[in-house]
Parts: structure tokens; C-alpha cells; sequence
């Protein structure tokens, strides 16, 4: 029979969701920059104002197409892996909308961003009940 392990310290334990909320936050506030930064962008890249909305609306749409399937996706690549993937994911694309050369790759690469982002925040939520049990449960919330 083998000795139990020591026990992690609480703070130790909760370092792997520390940086879980920290993309979460990063998806959050990149939907909160662009929302803000409409007009700017537009102008940027020359584009006409029927096309800035398009911006936000390829993103939003990924997203929601994407968040009901992070169940599903958990169980595939487990929640470590579908983190790692959508945080790598959501990188990759938002450095690919910083090279965007006209509207229509902007709008592209942005639903690339959002389809590859949108299991960030599902899976943060989701940790949350793993790391914190019983009445701990209120710090996450």
C-alpha cells in the first residue's frame, strides 16, 4: 500500500483556473475593444458603413455556434486540452486580425477568432465546480 500524497495548498490547486480566468478575460474584453472600436476599424481599412458591423456579427455568430457544442467538445479533448486549443486558437486568429488587409479578411479572420475562442469561457465556468467544492463554491461565482 502506497502513502496518500500531501495535500496541495488551496492556493497551489487553483493556479491551473487563475489562468483559465485570465483568457476568459481576454475573450471578454477583445468582444469589448472591437465593440468600442467599430468606426475605427472601418476606417482602417477603408471599409463601407454597412460592412463595420460585420465585424462583430461574424464574431458573436461563431461564438454562439460554438459555446453548445463545448460540452460535447469536453468530452472529446477533455478540458485541459479544449482550453489549450481554444486559448492557442483564439491567439493565432486575433494575430491574424491584426494583418488583415481589407474588410473581408477582417470579417473572416474575426469568425475564426470567434469559433476557435468560444469554448473559453464554457470551460472556465465548467472548472469552476472542479476547483472549488462544497462552500467554496461561492469564491468562483
Amino acid at each position: 500500500m502506497s502513502a496518500p500524497a500531501a495535500p496541495q495548498s488551496f492556493l497551489a490547486s487553483i493556479l491551473p483556473f487563475m489562468v483559465m480566468c485570465v483568457g476568459m478575460f481576454i475573450a471578454l474584453l477583445d468582444i469589448q475593444i472591437v465593440a468600442s472600436s467599430l468606426q475605427d476599424i472601418g476606417g482602417g481599412l477603408s471599409a463601407a458603413q454597412d460592412q463595420i458591423g460585420w465585424v462583430q456579427t461574424s464574431y458573436l455568430v461563431a461564438e454562439i455556434i460554438v459555446i453548445p457544442l463545448s460540452g460535447w467538445l469536453t468530452r472529446v479533448f477533455s478540458t485541459r486540452w479544449l482550453f489549450t486549443i481554444s486559448a492557442a486558437g483564439f491567439t493565432l486568429a486575433s494575430m491574424l486580425c491584426g494583418f488583415a488587409w481589407n474588410i473581408e479578411s477582417m470579417i473572416v479572420f474575426r469568425a475564426l477568432q470567434g469559433l476557435l475562442g468560444a469554448s473559453m469561457i464554457p470551460t472556465v465556468f465548467t472548472s469552476s465546480f472542479h476547483y472549488f467544492q462544497g462552500p467554496r463554491r461561492l469564491y468562483a461565482a
